[in-house]
């Protein structure tokens, strides 16, 4: 798949660190030019340059609708091809210390803005005759054990994944997800030191271990490259085999 993304553009949404970085990154090697967001424009412009040619800092509060607006009339200049809603926002506290405004806050971020980073991606995507969305949901979005706030967002998301593909399927503008079950990331860092939790994966998932962040990049690549042309409205697991794993 190298070079399958050349001159394409794409946006990936928390890419300062972690999965969305590796996403960027991989994006950038399959030829892409890529803006990476984030809140804090810092962390942001030292990624770009670890990353090198080909990363560009875009510092925006996607929960925030005036400063998506400026980074949109920004975007439409040289125009999008893809979007790769990253963004995800966790809050493990039980249900009996939640309150009404938790949902609220968890839903705008990890639900509504990705709806509305795709309403805005579309009319770009149309204008250059090329639109790939890919959001990252988790494999939350289908078994749960509590944690119910980014539960109930990401299986939000999951839904908006097929409603958006059956809606914009006349544009040739394809919208799938990929899922990612336990991964090493930075946000990560505490739970993959704690033994129990390995022990944990030894025996739930096929392959017995954590996944590394940059074995989520392939799934999202090709699902933005042209050989995913007739794929959408799915959700591809990577997981370690968590799911299947009886």
């Amino acid at each position: 798949m190298t070079d399958t993304l050349e001159g394409r553009i794409a946006l990936v949404t928390g890419a300062a660190r972690g999965l969305g970085f590796e996403i960027a990154r991989r994006l950038i090697e399959g030829g892409a030019t890529v803006w990476l967001n984030g809140r804090d424009p810092v962390p942001l412009e030292e990624a770009a340059k670890r990353i090198g040619d080909g990363a560009r800092p875009l510092p925006f509060d996607i929960s925030d609708d005036a400063a998506t607006e400026e980074a949109f009339a920004r975007l439409a200049e040289d125009g999008l091809d893809i979007l790769v809603n990253n963004v995800g926002q966790r809050d493990r506290r039980p249900l009996d210390q939640l309150q009404r405004d938790d949902m609220a806050a968890m839903l705008a971020t990890n639900l509504v803005a990705p709806f509305d980073l795709a309403r805005r991606a579309v009319p770009l995507m149309q204008a250059r005759g090329y639109g790939r969305i890919v959001n990252i949901t988790s494999i939350a979005a289908d078994i749960a054990r509590g944690d119910v706030l980014y539960t109930a967002s990401k299986g939000g998301l999951a839904a908006l994944t097929r409603a958006l593909a059956a809606e914009l399927g006349y544009a040739g503008i394809t919208v799938n997800a990929v899922a990612p079950g336990y991964f090493a990331t930075e946000a990560n860092t505490e739970m993959v030191a704690d033994p129990d939790i390995a022990q944990h994966l030894a025996r739930r998932t096929s392959l017995g271990r954590w996944g590394a962040p940059n074995e989520i990049v392939g799934a999202v690549a090709f699902l933005s490259s042209p050989e995913a042309s007739y794929i959408t409205g799915h959700t591809l697991a990577v997981d370690g085999g968590y799911l299947a794993h009886f």
